[in-house]
């Protein structure tokens, strides 16, 4: 996956109408809705845990996408309830449902493009399950993984991300995030990262960033000096 010799090198260009060039040091990606699709197994398990509490699924679709679950479950519990034992039953259910969990389009092939020590998984997933969903879609786990157990703050804080950029020696700056949701995407622009939306979610937060329907024509190129081109048509 490379791009032509003749490619733009600025830190950020617009080669073409409908095409933009990253030059960066570093790449964070979300995990649901951004490298996988887990729509499906996501909606089931959601509505079978409102179902069996009477909890309002409809404001928990909209609310929780890109949110840890424990932040969802505290929100929409019964007064009173045990709001760990919900969020580790929660856990439960997803690690066991992997049914339609798949890869986004070019998604496998773009993180192979990649080097290793310059890419980060950002998830609001437990590590267990961002293991599970990962395998699923079959692709590789990135090395470095921030998941929830890793922060004591959650989307659409952006400790997950400036966390992932510190791992990887990368100064904020010098870092791209791919996202789909509004939380993330909230998340990621709090860091002062730049933010590449995936699909055609992402709300109010999602202003005026670029955006990609999935990696197919996403590529990437090593310069000399070590940085990252990547340029999304």
């Amino acid at each position: 996956m490379s791009l032509p010799a003749s490619a733009e090198t600025s830190h950020e260009t617009n080669t073409a109408a409908n095409a933009m060039t990253f030059s960066v040091r570093a790449v964070l990606f979300d995990m649901d809705g951004t490298l996988v699709d887990s729509t499906a197994v996501v909606e089931k398990v959601w509505g079978e845990f409102a179902g069996r509490y009477g909890l309002d699924y409809a404001e928990i679709l909209r609310t929780a996408h890109g949110v840890q679950a424990r932040d969802t479950v505290r929100r929409f519990a019964p007064e009173g309830a045990d709001v760990e034992a919900l969020t580790a039953e929660l856990g439960q259910m997803e690690r066991t449902r992997t049914e339609g969990v798949v890869a986004l389009p070019g998604a496998e092939a773009f993180l192979r493009a990649l080097p290793a020590e310059a890419v980060a998984l950002v998830t609001s997933a437990d590590r267990m399950l961002a293991e599970i969903r990962m395998r699923a879609a079959g692709l590789e786990m990135p090395a470095t993984a921030v998941t929830a157990e890793s922060v004591t703050r959650g989307k659409p804080h952006p400790e997950g991300y400036l966390t992932a950029a510190a791992l990887l020696g990368a100064d904020p700056a010098d870092v791209v995030v791919f996202e789909d949701a509004g939380a993330g995407i909230a998340a990621a622009r709090a860091a002062g990262m730049r933010t590449v939306v995936v699909g055609d979610g992402g709300g109010q937060a999602a202003e005026g960033l670029p955006r990609i329907k999935d990696y197919s024509a996403v590529t990437v190129t090593l310069d000399a000096d070590g940085s990252l081109r990547i340029q999304l048509t």
